[in-house]
Order: structure tokens, then C-alpha cells, then sequence
């Protein structure tokens, strides 16, 4: 009789993490590789992508990182190529790269609303897109995990309409691409609360913002990446086999206000 737990694992799976030098991406990866998955990082900075990959590394598992910024395309493609082929396979995407430019509407600059707008939304197509294609090359089906945010799903709480756009989009990408897609590859999406990363490190060094956070958060509390990661893990897995199109609150119960 199969073990139940093990369909939580995803061994002997290549995953792509991009955004995944640090907070939710560097999170994911080492969940991923500890639940059997081999680990392509993909990050804007090179340093940041090889010291995680180093991490699974020393503990076990299989990681290279890269050095790509989603929105540049022929080097997002080499990237993804080169991942492919290295590991004959493609079963995980981890659609996570991202940035924030929090500024009131009125005063947010066209270069700042295209710099979100390109990471947040058309880097995560593109990702996308290049992964469909080499898991439909291989045959052999796949997962893809959109980050989106709590931001694509409500008005916030503070001003950050570019964010706010670009992760409402991601909401309803991944819905039309879960569409197109089936039965072959699975897209789903988290949409995470406030998490303790570099993303948010400007909010959190001010205790009364974060005391405002707190409130509007049911659970009384930011989340930690790990948090997020273990959602991530679940959709990626075949735990989740009948699970598509879906956006996945990881939130402290914010929504359900």
C-alpha cells in the first residue's frame, strides 16, 4: 500500500524557483529539495542564486543557481534551456520573482509603474510561457506556482497601486493559463499575507506599521517565508493533482474580513 505521506514529496523532480535568492523563493527551493526535487534558482543576482543553491547542496540535495532577470527573455530562455537539458526534465515551476515600489498613484512615476508592472506580471508570463513549453516538450505534464498576493485580491493597506495591479493580474493569468494548459500542467496560485522578507523590510522597521498589520491580520502576526513555502510544496506535489486554476490565501485570515 503507497504511503500517503509520499505524495506530499516530489523526488526525483526538477523544479525552477525564479526570485529565488532570498525570502519566499530561497524558501521554496530548500522545501523542494528536502521533499526530493532538484533545484534551479534563478535570480537577478548571481551571488544570491549560488549561495542557496549551496545551502541544498550542503544538505543533501541537487541545486545550480543562475544569474537572470525574468524580464530579459532571450536570457531567461538560455537559462531555462540550460536547466532543462541539464536534468532532462521540467515538472516545477516556482513563478516568484518580484519588486514593490510603494509610492501614492499621484506621484508614482511611468518608469516605476512599467519597472513593477514588467517584473510582477509580464516576467511571470514569459517564465511561464518558456516552462509550458519544455514540460509540453517532455511529455510528461508539470505544476506551475504563481506567487500573487493578498494585494491581487483586496485594496491593501497601504499605497501600492503598481504591486496591487501587477499581482491582480497574476490572479486572473492564472486562472487563464490553468484553462489553456489542461490537463497537461497545473497552474495555481498563493497569494501570501505581509511575509518577513527583504520585499517588506522598509514596513517592518516601523513598529506602529507593523502593529497595523498585525490588527488587520486575524492571526496577529506576519507570516514567515517557511510558511509560505509548505503552500507552494503542496501545489507542486501530487497532493494537489486535482487542483488547478486555484488562488490559495496564505494569509492569517486578512481575506475573511
Amino acid at each position: 500500500m503507497e504511503d500517503p505521506v509520499s505524495r506530499f514529496r516530489v523526488e526525483g523532480q526538477h523544479a525552477v524557483v525564479t526570485g529565488g535568492g532570498d525570502g519566499i523563493g530561497r524558501a521554496a527551493a530548500l522545501l523542494l529539495a528536502a521533499a526530493g526535487a532538484r533545484v534551479s534558482i534563478f535570480d537577478r543576482a548571481a551571488g544570491k542564486a549560488e549561495a542557496v543553491a549551496a545551502e541544498v547542496n550542503a544538505a543533501g540535495g541537487l541545486a545550480a543557481g543562475y544569474a537572470v532577470d525574468v524580464t530579459d527573455e532571450p536570457a531567461l530562455e538560455e537559462a531555462f534551456s540550460d536547466a532543462a537539458e541539464k536534468h532532462s526534465r521540467l515538472d516545477i515551476l516556482v513563478n516568484n520573482a518580484g519588486i514593490a515600489i510603494r509610492k501614492p498613484a499621484t506621484d508614482l512615476p511611468l518608469e516605476d509603474w512599467n519597472r513593477v508592472i514588467g517584473v510582477n506580471l509580464t516576467g511571470m508570463f514569459l517564465a511561464a510561457r518558456i516552462a509550458a513549453r519544455h514540460m509540453l516538450a517532455f511529455g510528461s505534464g508539470g505544476a506551475i506556482i504563481n506567487t500573487a498576493s493578498i494585494m491581487g485580491l483586496s485594496g491593501g493597506l497601504y499605497p501600492n497601486v503598481a504591486y496591487q495591479t501587477s499581482k491582480g493580474g497574476v490572479v486572473n493569468m492564472t486562472r487563464a493559463l490553468a484553462l489553456e494548459w489542461a490537463p497537461a500542467i497545473r497552474v495555481n496560485a498563493i497569494a501570501p499575507t505581509f511575509v518577513n522578507t527583504p520585499l517588506i523590510a522598509g514596513l517592518m522597521s516601523n513598529p506602529d506599521t507593523v502593529a497595523v498589520i498585525n490588527a488587520a491580520t486575524p492571526l496577529g502576526r506576519i507570516a514567515e517565508p517557511d510558511e509560505i513555502a509548505s503552500s507552494i510544496l503542496f501545489l507542486a506535489s501530487p497532493a494537489a493533482a486535482m487542483i488547478t486554476g486555484t488562488i490559495l490565501p496564505v494569509d492569517g485570515g486578512y481575506l475573511a474580513r
